[in-house]
């Protein structure tokens, strides 16, 4: 399709492409040159911005970098920060290399400063980023008891999140073995699955405040 209309994917497309976490929002998204003139994309998004790095002449992909910048214009901030997270955490950048790109998109540098490598899936950031917009500061990836938190508020509420693949009954096992260690040890465990942060969102900020109203993050 891309190579019919003379463009190339980018932004969600290319991140399908390259393998990264995102939300797919149903459209096909294609990289217009600046000097194509009048382009009619129909039923897909076209992204006329340019990206840090030159487009391949014959490729039917724009590098990531560039894509990652289409992804910061066009997509809601916590989506875009999800995806650029996301390609930290594969290793497909260092933050020295993230760090050094020139970008001339106000939106992309708005994400890549908030960017970090701490999310396993994009399903961990959009709470982070949801609950700072409230004020709460959600640490991540903190050991305790040899496991690593998904989501540690103050010193004792922890949150888990379970992500879209289905868990196996030996992995769900475990992960409610080391719940129960760490409400033993004084934490108060709230775990989540996908469905619930992504469309359920309200229930999921009501029963984290209401375990902060009763003072579960704070150390006993």
């Amino acid at each position: 399709m891309a190579a019919r209309l003379g463009a190339r994917l980018s932004c969600l497309s290319a991140a399908a492409q390259f393998g990264l976490w995102h939300l797919d929002d149903g459209l096909l998204h294609l990289s217009v040159p600046p000097n194509a003139g009048h382009f009619d994309a129909g039923p897909h998004r076209a992204h006329w911005g340019r990206g840090p790095l030159p487009s391949p002449r014959y490729g039917l992909v724009e590098p990531l970098e560039n894509a990652l910048v289409h992804i910061a214009d066009c997509q809601p901030f916590e989506n875009a920060l999800a995806v650029w997270e996301s390609a930290q955490n594969r290793d497909a950048f260092s933050p020295d290399y993230l760090a050094g790109l020139q970008l001339r998109s106000a939106a992309a540098n708005r994400v890549r400063t908030a960017s970090t490598s701490l999310s396993d899936s994009g399903i961990e950031t959009i709470p982070r980023v949801r609950l700072e917009r409230l004020g709460i500061r959600m640490q991540q990836q903190v050991l305790v008891d040899g496991h690593r938190l998904d989501g540690l508020i103050g010193e004792r509420l922890v949150l888990q999140i379970d992500g879209f693949a289905y868990h196996q009954a030996d992995q769900r096992g475990r992960d409610i073995a080391a719940d129960r260690r760490l409400v033993l040890r004084g934490y108060t465990v709230l775990r989540f699955d996908y469905r619930q942060i992504l469309f359920d969102w309200p229930t999921v900020e009501a029963q984290i405040l209401a375990a902060m109203a009763r003072g579960a993050h704070l150390a006993r």
